[in-house]
């Protein structure tokens, strides 16, 4: 639950207070990522359109729940999924060239 703030300066002291969280976050994301691409046996499988929409459809509905706007969510995710997607095929591509 967001915090009441009285000056900016709580405002942003909460928004640095969040990045971190949302930086912990996503390095934690990321680690998941990573993981799916040392396990995907084709690099086909890395790009999965029907998974993309079910993440989207998930995080939108979760998104409704609380009170984040599907104008701001939507786009993000989208945005968070193709940089993810991008960086499974890095680990993807060096987990092949290993092998």
């Amino acid at each position: 639950m967001a915090v009441h703030c009285e000056t900016m300066s709580d405002v942003r002291r909460e928004i640095d207070r969040l990045d971190r969280e949302l930086v912990k976050l996503l390095a934690e994301r990321q680690n998941y990522i990573e993981q799916a691409g040392r396990i995907k046996g084709e690099r086909s499988a890395v790009r999965d359109e029907a998974r993309i929409e079910d993440v989207v459809a998930k995080v939108l509905a979760e998104a409704k729940k609380e009170g984040l706007s599907p104008a701001i969510a939507d786009p993000l995710w989208r945005l968070l999924i193709e940089k993810s997607i991008d960086h499974e095929y890095v680990i993807f591509d060096g987990k092949s060239a290993a092998e």
